[in-house]
């Protein structure tokens, strides 16, 4: 049953700005744990606490100066950051973040695209944002930003392999869990989310990363996440230290920020795909069959719960892990993830054709 257009077109900018927001106190969070982790005080003059230091920064980064270099190819120059933005933002829209909820007696679901391509769609999307730093570097007409870009695109897509093998694992474990029982895996996501309802033996969730071969997909795709957001320790495409400032060196204002919201914006993506793909996305075993807009808003809880601890996760290994040498990021890509995501994509299909015989 589709929403009706008033309430589509709520859901999507209701959507757009718990991303926006939500990539703005990403970014305090990340200083505050950072700052106690190092010993520091962190960010505390703007607001009680420092509550208002993104509101700060963005104002700073809005008023400032648009430099463009003289010789960049304008039309590309401005162009680049969205292309890097867009994709951040859609990326939520067949991610689903809870159960379905009563407002003004419209069902409202909290899947704004609920897609049998879902996947697909996911892959198709997080590959265009390779785009926007690429052109970004290649435009701006400057040597250390083109090396920024071509980085950027070797270290994604070498990454991406990994990545897109290691989500056919839960495509695969979904036809053991269908909970239709016709023993085929789907591309849905709410599908993905409904085959791990339940618990094994009255009291472990029956969530994909407890299957013989999902904790260690589960794990390959942490890292693939992690290098495919350009996070530390594979922060390589805007290494200060060797390229000034990487693939954004001539970017100043407003678009600079484009790259850093996008950046933050696919790390939430990815801290709720890796709750959907292996910790059950918005299930939680004794929770997941309260009923009503009580159960809506508790298995919105909890999805944001799994969200936030991923997303500390990659902070805490952003402040244990120093960046390594980008010959030793391609050989772990190439060498090390890539054959190992494989094996256990082989490995779990193999799994779920013998129990299905048995």
């Amino acid at each position: 049953m589709y929403e009706s257009l008033w309430v589509m077109i709520i859901h999507s900018v209701l959507l757009a700005l718990a991303a926006l927001t939500g990539f703005a106190y990403l970014t305090l969070m990340e200083r505050k744990i950072l700052a106690r982790m190092q010993h520091r005080v962190g960010p505390n003059k703007a607001g009680p606490r420092g509550f208002l230091q993104p509101l700060a920064d963005a104002v700073k980064l809005m008023f400032k100066e648009d430099i463009m270099p003289a010789d960049a190819d304008r039309w590309v120059y401005t162009l680049a950051p969205i292309l890097a933005t867009i994709p951040a933002v859609i990326i939520f829209a067949v991610i689903p973040l809870g159960k379905d909820f009563v407002f003004f007696g419209e069902r409202v679901t909290l899947t704004f695209a609920n897609i049998d391509i879902g996947l697909l769609y996911l892959l198709a999307v997080t590959s265009i944002g390779v785009y926007g730093i690429t052109l970004a570097g290649w435009a701006s007409n400057n040597k250390y930003s083109m090396l920024g870009g071509v980085r950027s695109a070797a270290q994604m897509i070498s990454y991406e392999l990994a990545f897109g093998l290691t989500v056919l694992v839960p495509v695969m474990l979904t036809a053991w869990h269908n909970p239709s029982g016709d023993g085929l895996g789907s591309l849905n996501l709410t599908t993905m989310v409904d085959a791990q309802a339940g618990t094994y033996l009255g009291f472990i969730p029956r969530w994909f990363i407890f299957t013989p071969t999902g904790w260690l997909a589960f794990i390959v795709f942490l890292i693939a996440a992690t290098a495919e957001v350009t996070r530390a320790p594979f922060d390589l495409v805007e290494a200060e230290q060797e390229l000034v400032g990487g693939y954004a060196t001539e970017y100043s204002s407003m678009k600079f920020a484009l790259f850093f919201m996008a950046e933050y914006m696919k790390l939430i993506a990815m801290s709720a795909l890796a709750a959907t793909f292996f910790l059950g996305g918005w299930r939680f075993p004794g929770l997941e069959n309260i009923g009503g807009n009580w159960g809506a808003l508790i298995s919105f809880i909890v999805m944001l719960v799994k969200i936030i601890f991923f997303l500390f996760l990659s902070i805490w290994v952003r402040a244990t892990f120093p960046r390594i040498r980008y010959d030793r990021l391609m050989d772990f890509g190439w060498k090390r993830l890539l054959p190992v995501s494989l094996a256990t994509m082989a490995a779990t299909a193999v799994f779920v054709v013998l129990v299905d015989q048995l």
